[in-house]
């Protein structure tokens, strides 16, 4: 028999495997040679076997293991199958006087088989397959032999399961990677794909003469069809646009649906004007023509809004925000038109210009302001914290998008000035909420960009700001998106562990768009993920979505993580999101973010023994 140091090699060796990502071929290759050099055998093989199919080999030490796993195969007989079968080792010690196999002893026999031994692969009642050792000579193994060689099955088993369960969690991560990319009912891409490609034309657009074009697509009946024919017929209706639709563009052009019935189109390379109209039009034509559905012949037209840039001077949350202005003037002018924007240079220079240089002064103008939207418990509704969101009321533009705002706040360098403003807020706030309504487990979470954390002195100013306003650094969460990894992943986990040791709690948020991966729950020291609304709004359409979310649930809370789902809109929302276990959550179904009074005035609404419950309110009225 082995001793128990070359067992202990062995397996200590086949343990370190489980952990990584190497091949499962390549590792059960390497074992099986392994247990050839430790045990009194000329050969080993691996085949598994499953109810119903075909046995499968899996490894072999060499040609003969591998002839006789095959041939075992081939007549559905043979200690191999036995094994499996009976979930007990079974052992012939000399094939010549073997009984049990009547097709497999004569053609083992002829092949040079002498003797062999199979043990089980199992795993409480599962049963995988079986370890095959193969012997040219005759005679028994060792008790003590095949014990340790049950033990090595046995963690062949635990491999293969483990191997296993890795694959389904990274077919997981994938498919939620796809879901949070592409719009559950036509399958076309959503804005988050829209806004990465817009990006690549606009710094494409600075190499080139050539120009790009986005159309803004919006249905003028749309809300007729629906109310007429109900919602099952408007969906089959945006299937048929979306389809229609992709027949009208070119192959390297863009089709994303964003909401509701709002399409976007995205042509690169375009001539000049006259290409970018007569796309327009066509697709005015084409969507004009009836669609025969489930409901009848519907007849609709579209709006259709244009912005056109010949230079790569924008920022695409800017193109996009100007084809959607395009539209509603088309709309104004009637409908079943098109309408284009002229994004010329100038204008667009300007525009940039004058942004920048009013930011500088809008904070000591008071120019900025926050919001705060409700977290509360999933379960019951009870208010535990609010999120911190940042809004700019310019003085002739009205209020900038944060999509916006952000990007410029960068570029201008006045991130870091502007988040600290906003990290201080948010504490001074908490803490005057805190003591008005005598709550102590009240809490704020203040989004962090990519740029304000990889700032040399970052996790300086939070601690000076919680010392300043007296916050407990566990009052606070930072909520990050997967943005900071993909930028610098070192430095990223280097702050964090920082961030980490003042108190504070961290949250991965949108988790599922963009690259996000479940490696990061465990690579990261977050206590708090915060599913992607898309998650939320697509629960309704796929099911693949409550699988997914169903899955990260379960992960993060053997992670001792908390979740929080995002965009809970609607009754039927909330309900999917309890059901699928998620902690906490937030959206327009419980409130509106909202000034910082209005969050003290509903604080206000205390209940003996807790916090107010949203909805509020409506019940009570």
């Amino acid at each position: 028999m082995p001793s128990e140091q070359q067992l202990s090699n062995v397996l200590s060796e086949f343990a370190r495997t489980m952990v990584t990502d190497f091949p499962i071929q390549g590792i059960l290759d390497h074992m099986v040679l392994r247990i050839v050099d430790i045990l009194p055998i000329t050969a080993a093989g691996v085949t598994l076997i499953a109810p119903g199919a075909r046995p499968r080999y899996l490894a072999a030490s060499n040609a003969s293991a591998l002839r006789f796993e095959h041939l075992q195969t081939e007549l559905g007989e043979g200690p191999c199958l036995e094994a499996y079968t009976t979930g007990d080792a079974v052992a012939v010690p000399n094939l010549q006087e073997e009984r049990r196999f009547p097709s497999f002893v004569p053609r083992a026999l002829a092949a040079g088989l002498v003797a062999v031994f199979t043990f089980p692969l199992r795993n409480a009642d599962a049963r995988l397959g079986a370890l095959d050792l193969y012997r040219d000579t005759p005679g028994p193994l060792e008790p003590d032999t095949m014990t340790a060689a049950q033990t090595l099955a046995d963690v062949v088993s635990a491999y293969l399961l483990n191997a296993q369960a890795r694959a389904d969690l990274q077919d997981s991560s994938d498919r939620a990677h796809e879901i949070s990319r592409h719009d559950a009912l036509t399958g076309l891409p959503n804005r988050l794909v829209l806004l990465e490609r817009l990006e690549h034309a606009v710094l494409r657009g600075r190499r080139s003469v050539r120009m790009a074009a986005v159309l803004f697509i919006d249905l003028d009946q749309f809300k007729t069809v629906n109310d007429v024919h109900g919602h099952q017929v408007g969906d089959e209706l945006l299937v048929a646009v979306a389809d229609r639709l992709t027949k009208q563009l070119r192959p390297a052009d863009t089709l994303a649906r964003l909401s509701g019935d709002e399409f976007v189109v995205l042509c690169e390379d375009m001539s000049g004007r006259a290409e970018v109209d007569a796309i327009a039009a066509r697709i005015g034509a084409a969507l004009a023509e009836s669609f025969v559905l489930s409901a009848g012949d519907v007849h609709i037209t579209a709006s259709v809004g244009i912005a056109v840039a010949d230079r790569g001077d924008h920022l695409p949350e800017e193109f996009l925000h100007d084809a959607d202005v395009a539209m509603y003037q088309a709309k104004r002018k009637g409908g079943a038109r098109h309408q284009v924007i002229d994004l010329g240079e100038q204008r667009t220079v300007d525009q940039r210009a004058t942004l920048l240089r009013d930011l500088r002064h809008a904070c000591p103008d008071g120019e900025l302001r926050m919001e705060y939207q409700p977290i509360v418990t999933t379960v019951d509704g009870r208010i535990i914290g609010a999120e911190a969101l940042l809004r700019w009321a310019h003085p002739s533009r009205g209020v900038v998008s944060p999509a916006m705002l952000i990007p410029l706040a960068e570029q201008s360098g006045l991130i870091t000035e502007i988040g600290q403003w906003v990290l201080e807020q948010a504490c001074l706030d908490l803490r005057r909420w805190r003591d008005h309504h005598q709550t102590d487990d009240l809490t704020v979470s203040v989004n962090v960009s990519a740029y304000q954390l990889m700032s040399p002195e970052f996790t300086a100013t939070v601690e000076d700001v919680l010392l300043r306003t007296g916050t407990a650094p566990g009052l606070l969460t930072l909520e990050v998106n997967e943005s900071v990894f993909v930028r610098d992943c070192q430095r990223a986990v280097l702050v964090l562990n920082d961030l980490k040791s003042l108190g504070v709690k961290l949250a991965l948020d949108d988790f599922g768009a963009g690259t996000s991966s479940l490696g990061y729950l465990s690579l990261f020291p977050v206590d708090i993920i915060k599913m992607d609304p898309g998650f939320v709004a697509n629960l309704d359409h796929e099911k693949a979505s409550h699988a997914i979310v169903t899955a990260v649930v379960e992960l993060a809370h053997t992670l001792r993580l908390t979740v929080g789902a995002k965009g809970v809109e609607t009754v039927r929302h909330h309900d999917d999101v309890a059901t699928l276990g998620c902690d906490a959550s937030q959206g327009h179904y419980f409130a509106r973010p909202m000034p910082a009074e209005a969050f003290d005035a509903l604080m206000g609404h205390r209940v003996a023994g807790g916090n107010p419950q949203l909805p509020l309110l409506a019940s009570a009225s």
